[in-house]
């Protein structure tokens, strides 16, 4: 696990997006797998304006999004797939038609998670899976005693999920309470994995990621198994590591 911290959110998000570009460059048929919510944000406002400047082209790009929730339709404004269409997707020259995330609105839920795992299949393994950091340890939306053995599967969220995520609803109450969620071992199948986190109210998880024992119960902790992690961290979410956890400090360019 190679632990990166930034000195603030601007340059957290450039420097993640600097890893995308090079998947992108370094693959003929790249394949990314994708995050939703505040912490990828400034990364995907990077790469729209890296492919304004003509630094990279997304036509040849495939996306698996990790997540979606139960019973919201694709042009529902609050979810994920509406996210992705208003962060990226309708701002770069990707194929929509080679963006993929799950089915949220759907009346056979399991078959859904069958046919999601046998898509990505189709497209080979994931070169460059983003991810982010729940305060609970949550990756995707695998919630605290998720098994790791786990493949794209219906889950309930848990109650501080949906608080943390109830600012982008009118309230609590309409926050879904369940998801579809790519699984643990789904996640550990990409070739690399980037996990951003930012923010004095991730600290404690971060903290938990690097310290903490491997554990279901905190969900990040199993990205200590797989060959090629990089955790990007920006200064108060990596407050509470010592300098000895810190394989490298980088400033903007």
């Amino acid at each position: 696990m190679n632990i990166i911290v930034c000195q603030n959110y601007d340059h957290l998000s450039d420097y993640a997006k600097d890893l995308v570009i090079n998947t992108i460059n370094n693959n003929d048929k790249p394949v990314l797998g994708l995050a939703t919510g505040s912490t990828p944000e400034g990364m995907y406002q990077a790469l729209i304006k890296a492919y304004q400047e003509k630094h990279v082209s997304f036509k040849d790009v495939t996306t698996f999004n990790l997540d979606e929730y139960i019973g919201l339709g694709k042009e529902d404004p609050n979810s994920y797939h509406h996210f992705m269409d208003e962060h990226l997707f309708n701002y770069v020259d990707i194929d929509q038609n080679e963006t993929f995330v799950p089915p949220g609105n759907t009346d056979n839920h399991e078959q859904a998670c069958l046919d999601y795992e046998q898509n990505m299949h189709r497209h080979g393994d994931i070169d460059l899976q983003v991810l982010g950091l729940g305060v609970n340890g949550h990756i995707g939306f695998n919630e605290p005693g998720t098994p790791f053995d786990t493949r794209t599967h219906v889950i309930e969220l848990d109650e501080s999920t949906r608080v943390a995520n109830a600012r982008f609803f009118d309230s609590i109450d309409d926050v879904p309470t369940h998801a579809i969620t790519m699984g643990i071992e789904t996640i550990m199948e990409s070739k690399q994995i980037v996990l951003l986190a930012s923010g004095d109210s991730k600290k404690e998880a971060v903290q938990r990621l690097v310290n903490g024992e491997e554990t279901p119960d905190f969900p990040a902790s199993i990205l200590h198994r797989h060959n090629n992690v990089t955790v990007i961290l920006d200064r108060d979410a990596a407050s509470l590591l010592s300098v000895e956890q810190i394989d490298q400090v980088v400033g903007p360019k």
